[in-house]
């Protein structure tokens, strides 16, 4: 009508952006030049004696869990052994690029993570022989046990359920005005679990300052990963989140040490959770007893041959 304000009509609504995948792949793995042997990252801000230490875990990682093999073949351990043969790179340079304040929640096969964290072989001994003296009194076995001193979250056997868990300490955390940031591993198989996925969804809305690894060793207990989930690469999943993703060579100690440092510096900003996908290989059975019969003939001399993380780094000192 006439002398009626009249406000300008609105063109439609422009529809939001869509979310852009954001998956890092600086440090994923690639095939060496002129078929020369794998070796690390030459990219890195490790100083010399800090590789030396890296070195030293993955050795010590290496020889404990040979020790216990030992222990277990003359029936002095209780209880299943868990090894990660071939894998220790991913646990031990993820967890050397936290601060000591930070927390960890580990699986049964990152034992490297725990000794970076502070815990003694010693108290790994008491545990895997159910010993009075041990960290868990006898009650409990292999590295199902806790130092928060240390920030160390011990693991239970429900795979996945450990991510919710790191959720609340993470919580609280920022309710004690702390800027502490938690790492928790999973494995491939752990990552079809409907605890993971709540967790992670959680930590992505609350901009939580939590790291997932993704351990992408090939196997969940014998399946492979191609029957159990339809994505080349786990690191995809964390599109579903709105939360960027890392591929990392978790053969590489240096490139997962360079990575998780990354990704920790942007989770202490303020600027929420990260999915790392290391992407390694499991040369041992799910436990000491599985003998591994539906890996094909060949595979587990193929990645001792060329892919193992201790030689590697070996070859890069």
């Amino acid at each position: 009508k006439p002398g009626k304000d009249r406000r300008p009509r609105r063109g439609p609504r422009r529809p939001p952006p869509r979310f852009q995948m954001r998956v890092n792949t600086k440090y994923a793995p690639h095939k060496p030049a002129n078929g020369k042997p794998l070796t690390c990252a030459g990219e890195t801000t490790l100083k010399p004696e800090q590789m030396h230490e890296l070195y030293r875990y993955l050795k010590l990682t290496r020889l404990v869990e040979e020790r216990i093999v030992n222990l277990y073949r003359q029936t002095k351990v209780v209880g299943g052994v868990f090894r990660s043969l071939g894998q220790e790179a991913t646990a031990v340079g993820s967890a050397y690029a936290l601060d000591q304040k930070d927390f960890i929640t580990p699986l049964i096969r990152d034992l490297g993570a725990v000794l970076v964290k502070g815990i003694r072989p010693r108290d790994i001994f008491a545990q895997y022989m159910a010993k009075e003296w041990g960290p868990s009194g006898g009650r409990d076995l292999n590295i199902h046990f806790g130092d928060m001193e240390r920030g160390f979250i011990g693991p239970i056997s429900h795979l996945g359920d450990m991510i919710p868990v790191m959720t609340g300490v993470l919580l609280g955390a920022r309710m004690q005005k702390k800027r502490t940031v938690a790492v928790a591993y999973i494995g491939d198989g752990g990552m079809s679990t409907g605890a993971f996925h709540e967790g992670l969804n959680f930590a992505a809305v609350q901009k939580l300052p939590l790291i997932v690894i993704a351990e992408h060793n090939q196997y969940a207990y014998s399946t492979p990963t191609s029957l159990q989930t339809a994505v080349k690469d786990l690191a995809e999943k964390a599109s579903g989140y709105g939360i960027p993703a890392y591929i990392v060579d978790g053969n590489d100690v240096i490139a997962c040490y360079e990575v998780t440092k990354h990704a920790v510096e942007q989770a202490r900003r303020g600027n929420g959770a990260v999915l790392i996908e290391a992407k390694t290989y499991r040369r041992k059975g799910h436990a000491e007893h599985d003998d591994q019969r539906y890996v094909p003939a060949g595979e587990i001399e193929w990645w001792e041959k060329h892919n193992d993380p201790i030689d590697r780094f070996e070859r890069h000192l």
